[in-house]
């Protein structure tokens, strides 16, 4: 038998092509067999039944407690990004001693700190968030692009220090927060405990983060 995916033959797509998140909630559904299931468990013997109805039980336990999860890694998220508008702020003012930024800069700086509202666990609004902080990361390297010798400054290069660790952390805490929403999304396709629970339940599968379309333009600029 040939290979279904077979690289010599093709289909090739010479030009590439660009890999995107898609942002959509795909809601959890279970037909007609699975109530047949359930009831004939009760049906033909009552013990099959009540064992099933424990492992409902128990399964409905686990998708509370991993969606608990899911928001603590997504806290975890918002810690990081909180940290990094901080130091952020004190380097754009420590920045604007020696030269001026730009207002816009500080006007993002502005609407970061303000967490005022608690950010949608979907992805979405984290996304926003962390696109606008990294956003004004870039606006003061563009500073440092045009005036070079403000890196030498010592609490410049501290905060520079503190910001290069913050991102680390942020793409390790994404990368925790995005196995837990890929194992809620399997764990809620699981039939039929998991998925019949699910179901009743009304729960979709979940969107892990989603890079800004300004990142992923950077990500394809030439930095050399």
């Amino acid at each position: 038998m040939a290979n279904v995916l077979d690289e010599e033959t093709g289909p090739v797509r010479a030009e590439g092509r660009e890999i995107n998140v898609i942002a959509k909630q795909i809601p959890v559904t279970v037909g007609k067999g699975s109530k047949v299931f359930e009831v004939l468990l009760w049906f033909l013997l009552i013990i099959p039944g009540l064992v099933f109805l424990i492992m409902k039980i128990k399964a409905a336990s686990y998708l509370r407690q991993l969606e608990q999860k899911i928001q603590h890694d997504a806290s975890q998220i918002d810690n990081y990004l909180e940290q990094r508008v901080v130091i952020l702020s004190n380097l754009a003012q420590l920045v604007d001693k020696a030269v001026k930024l730009d207002k816009d800069t500080f006007t993002a700086i502005a609407e970061a700190r303000s967490f005022g509202k608690v950010l949608s666990r979907d992805g979405n609004d984290m996304s926003a968030t962390s696109a606008k902080i990294d956003s004004i990361g870039w606006r003061i390297n563009k500073t440092f692009e045009n005036y070079p010798d403000l890196k030498a400054h010592r609490g410049i290069s501290d905060a520079i220090q503190q910001n290069s660790y913050l991102q680390k952390e942020i793409t390790a805490a994404r990368e925790q927060y995005n196995d837990t929403v890929n194992t809620w999304n399997r764990e809620i396709q699981v039939w039929p405990t998991k998925m019949i629970v699910a179901a009743k339940q009304g729960y979709t599968t979940r969107i892990p983060f989603i890079a800004s379309r300004e990142i992923k333009e950077q990500a394809n600029s030439v930095f050399f």
